[in-house]
Formats: C-alpha cells, sequence, structure tokens
C-alpha cells in the first residue's frame, strides 16, 4: 500500500537519511507513467536535486511534501517539513499575516494584553509569545517592508512573493525545508538574502534548483536521469567536473568500443573470405583426386560443421563487441537542445523599434526616452532591464505591449512585438501544445508547425500533450515556441525572467538561441551571468514601488 509519512527524527534515522522513498511508483489519474520503482534516500545536511526538465523533480518535492500521493510504494520523512512550491498558489485578496500563518496568534496577543484570560487565547498563542519580533526579523532577514503586514498578496510582486513564502516557512521552524526553484524572480539583493538563508540553514535542506550560484551552497547533488537519483559529494562545480570526467571517460570508452567492433566486423568479413577460398579450393582437390562420392561428402560435411564453428566464434566476438559498445553508449549524456532560427526577426541596424514619449508607468515610475538615455530602441540592440523586486519591470513590458495602460505618455512600437511573460500565462491549458503555436500562427500550414515544434523538442506525441500536463521546464519551451513561431515573426522580443524552471542544456541552448536572435531584445533579469552570456548592449535600472 503506498503511503506517506512524518515521523520524529531519531539518532537512526539522522544516521540514515531525512527523507526516504522507497520503491515509488507514480502515475497520473490517465495511467500516464511518471516514476517507476523509485528509491531515493536523502541524508542530513544540504542537498539539491537536479535534472532535465520533465524528469520529475517537482513532483518528487509534492510527494515529500505530501502533496501527492505515491500509486505505489512509500515516502517517510523524518521531523517536521516545509515546502516552498514552484508556483504559490496565492488568493490576491488575502491578507499578507494570514497568509504568514501568524494572524490567530498576533490576535490571541492582543487579547491577553488587553486582559483576556480565555484558556484558547493561550492556546493559540503556545509557545509563540516572540511571534511579533521574530516576524519583524525574519521580513528584516529577506528584506521585505515592515508594511508588508499592512498588505494584501496582490500588492506584492512575484518576488516579494516568494520572499514572503520562504518568510512563512522560516517562522515555521521546520527540522526538514523543502524548496522549488526559490531563486525564480528574485533581484540581487533578494537572491544574496536566500544564499544567506541557505549556506546557514541548521537543518536538514532540500533543493530543486538550475541557479548554479545556489548551487555552490549544497553539500551535495542528486541527478535525476532516467527515473532514478545518482549523487554528487559537493557544489556545482564539484558536480560540474566529476560530470565532465565522467562523460570523457565515456567517451573513450564509446570510442575504443566501436573500433573493436568495426575489427570485428572485418575478422568476421575475413573468415567469410578463408571460408569460401578453402571451400572453393577443396571442391578443386576432390576434382583432381577422383575421390568418391562417399568420401567427398564426408569431407564437406566436416568442411561444413568447421566453417559453422568457425562463424560461431566470430559471431559470439563481434555481439560481444556490440554489447560493449551499447553499455558504453548508455553512459553518454545526451541532453538534447532547443534549436532556433528565425531569419524573419532581423531588424536592420537604424529603424526605430520602439520609442516612448514622456512615459509614466501606472506605479509612477518615469521611464525615460525620446532621446535620453533609456528604453528607446534602434536597429538590433539589446537592453537588459534591472531593478528591485517590486520596481515595475514587467509593468513596463506589458505597458510596450499595450496590455497595461501607462499613467501618462505613450508608446510607439514599429515592429512586430513577442512578449514572453514571467507567469508564462499564454497557453490555454486545454489545448494541446501544437494547438497553442498553431493559434499564434493563424495560416501557417501545420506541418511546417509540427516541424518547428520538433526544434523545441516537441516531436510526434510531445506536441499532442494538453499544456496543462506540462512541466515548469517544458512549459517554458512551449511558451517560447508560441513567441517566436508567431506570424508575424517578433522583431521586438520582450522576455521577462527567461531563465526561470531551466535546466542546465536548455539554458545554455537559450543563450545560443538569443545570441543569434536578429531582432531587438529587452530582457527583465536577475541573473547576472545569464545577461553577461547574453552580450547586452546597455542596462537600464527601474527605481519605485508597485
Amino acid at each position: 500500500m503506498p503511503a506517506h509519512s512524518s515521523v520524529p527524527a531519531t539518532a537512526s534515522t539522522a544516521r540514515t537519511s531525512v527523507i526516504t522513498l522507497a520503491g515509488v511508483d507514480l502515475s497520473w489519474p490517465d495511467g500516464t507513467p511518471v516514476l517507476s520503482g523509485l528509491d531515493l534516500l536523502v541524508p542530513p545536511g544540504r542537498s539539491a536535486l537536479v535534472g532535465a526538465n520533465g524528469a520529475g523533480k517537482s513532483t518528487i518535492l509534492r510527494l515529500v511534501a505530501g502533496q501527492i500521493a505515491p500509486t505505489g510504494g512509500q515516502v517517510a520523512v523524518s521531523g517536521r517539513l516545509g515546502y516552498l512550491p514552484q508556483d504559490l498558489t496565492l488568493d490576491a485578496h488575502r491578507a499578507v499575516p494570514d497568509f504568514l500563518g501568524i494572524e490567530e496568534t498576533r490576535r490571541a496577543l492582543r487579547a491577553i494584553e488587553a486582559g483576556s484570560v480565555d484558556p484558547a487565547d493561550y492556546d493559540a498563542v503556545g509557545d509563540d509569545w516572540d511571534i511579533e519580533e521574530r516576524t519583524i526579523a525574519t521580513l528584516g532577514r529577506l528584506g521585505l517592508p515592515l508594511d508588508a503586514l499592512d498588505r494584501r498578496l496582490g500588492e506584492l510582486s512575484g518576488g516579494e512573493v516568494v520572499q514572503l513564502g520562504l518568510a512563512r516557512l522560516l517562522l515555521a521552524r521546520p527540522d526538514v525545508l523543502v524548496l522549488d526553484e526559490p531563486t525564480n524572480n528574485l533581484d540581487a539583493a533578494a537572491r544574496d538574502r536566500l544564499l544567506d538563508v541557505v549556506s546557514t540553514w541548521t537543518g536538514s535542506l532540500l533543493v530543486v534548483s538550475h541557479d548554479r550560484e545556489l548551487l555552490e551552497h549544497v553539500d551535495r547533488i542528486g541527478e535525476l536521469r532516467d527515473g532514478s537519483v545518482r549523487w554528487y559529494g559537493g557544489g556545482y562545480s564539484a558536480y560540474a567536473e566529476q560530470v565532465a570526467a565522467e562523460q570523457e571517460a565515456a567517451e573513450q570508452a564509446v570510442a575504443t568500443a566501436r573500433s573493436d567492433v568495426r575489427r570485428q566486423r572485418n575478422d568476421r568479413a575475413e573468415a567469410e573470405r578463408l571460408l569460401a577460398q578453402r571451400k572453393r579450393q577443396g571442391a578443386r582437390n576432390a576434382v583432381r583426386s577422383n575421390m568418391g562420392k562417399g568420401a567427398q561428402h564426408y569431407w564437406q560435411n566436416r568442411s561444413e560443421k568447421n566453417a559453422a564453428r568457425y562463424r560461431k566464434l566470430h559471431d559470439e566476438r563481434l555481439g560481444a563487441a556490440r554489447e560493449r559498445l551499447e553499455q558504453a553508449e548508455s553512459r553518454l549524456r545526451e541532453d538534447r537542445e532547443i534549436r532556433v532560427d528565425l531569419p524573419d526577426t532581423a531588424v536592420p541596424r537604424g529603424r526605430v523599434v520602439l520609442r516612448l514619449h514622456d512615459l509614466v508607468l501606472r506605479n509612477g515610475v518615469a521611464v525615460a526616452g525620446t532621446g535620453q538615455l533609456g528604453l528607446d530602441l534602434s536597429g538590433p540592440d539589446r537592453i537588459a532591464l534591472v531593478g528591485g523586486n517590486g520596481a515595475g519591470k514587467s509593468t513596463l513590458l506589458h505597458t510596450v505591449t499595450g496590455r497595461v495602460a501607462p499613467a501618462s505618455g505613450r508608446v510607439e512600437v514599429g515592429v512586430p512585438v513577442g512578449l514572453l511573460p514571467q507567469r508564462l500565462d499564454l497557453l490555454d491549458d486545454e489545448l494541446t501544445v501544437f494547438e497553442n503555436v498553431a493559434a499564434a500562427a493563424p495560416g501557417v500550414d501545420p506541418n511546417t508547425v509540427r516541424a518547428a515544434l520538433a526544434r523545441f523538442l516537441f516531436r510526434g506525441e510531445r506536441a499532442d500533450r494538453p499544456a496543462g500536463t506540462l512541466s515548469g521546464g517544458e512549459r517554458f519551451r512551449a511558451s517560447l515556441a508560441a513567441v517566436l513561431l508567431a506570424a508575424p515573426a517578433p522583431q521586438l522580443l520582450l522576455l521577462d525572467e527567461p531563465t526561470n524552471n531551466l535546466d542546465f542544456a536548455s539554458y545554455d541552448a537559450l543563450v545560443s538561441a538569443l545570441s543569434a536572435y536578429r531582432g531587438a531584445l529587452i530582457v527583465v533579469s536577475h541573473d547576472q551571468g545569464f545577461l553577461e552570456d547574453l552580450g547586452i548592449d546597455r542596462v537600464v535600472e527601474l527605481g519605485g514601488e508597485d
């Protein structure tokens, strides 16, 4: 029977693992298999889980958190668990103290301070007499303003919501902290604070992330690949070195095995040549010696038996060589990459792409334009848009596309524009990947759409999967395909935190694709390494609060 349990930490469990998955099977309600016989032991300390998009990392965290139940096997957690999902489900009207889980305790404290002797108030407070002080300290540690306690969730930016979710966990003081892509949407200062939390965490931690800087702060990295997890000691640099060494050894083994297969094939062909030569020579000798038919049959049968043994020997050697080659090739990593070639996105240098006229965003932030050093764009320029969480970066991108009206001023766009929003809400979850992309490119031949989708790794049945069933990384690829394959092709591309949820191979492919992109580009990103890899022309910083 499938089971999930949370047990008190003991000396024996501390020596072995804080999270245990034993023979876990999982299938979706429609019967689609997700995990089969997965065994996973997460030791105490700081651990990370990495792997290709769609491998099942977030699903494992949901199993650990008890949000979904396994079809078979057991899941156990040693101690109290705190879980930060990749996408927090939010009620925009919910008050922040209620979200933090402190509202009832605060109410009871105020009642006691006013003279209440109701036992229910004392039960509500429990051991949290310092909840106010701890909340203020936690918010300050994460860089959240104290007036956040007077807000509702809908008034916060995406990055602030992630920080608030982390604050809720820290206030609950769990034994095991489980985080799913926690650096998504965080600005540089917030990322530094998160790194401090991870590096100083005294309990146990399991984090799913592709953030290379964050991964340097863990004790070990487990790679989920082909349905099993393999552990590597150290942070990302150590992991990358070990993987590179394994790949070098695997490539050498493949080269050796292929050479052996060629040699065995040649030996097999040479054996057939020798057998044919001996057969012809035997026939000639029989004619010359006037050998009787009985003797001829005897020597012919003997020759054929020897030839069969000879062939079998070479066939066995060739078969063994092929088996060694298959084993060597199975150790090779064949990480697939997205490939984009979009000549229709080209913008001639000097063409006006974007012009801002006295633009003031709805949050009151003025954005320089019309000749000032700002966001006016000519030709295939590429700009990085930076600023703190809540500064209005996403608001500006939505204003450029016309989704959000400015407080004053106007935006002039001179080319087709495409936006990949931070929340990846472009897709209709009820439609397939193919149907979503085809809807963005009306009139384009369906076979052309499918061929283009194959470059984004949606081949065959994968293109016919409903968008609502995609993993975070798969949804990113599908959304990017819907934007880049649209008709007309975007010559101004707006990307809002595009590296969220990307595995290492997809990150490298995205950098390569955007480096070859021929249109103008505005990128919102807190990932300094990504901006450096992209080779941007200039940086524009926004300030202010939403």
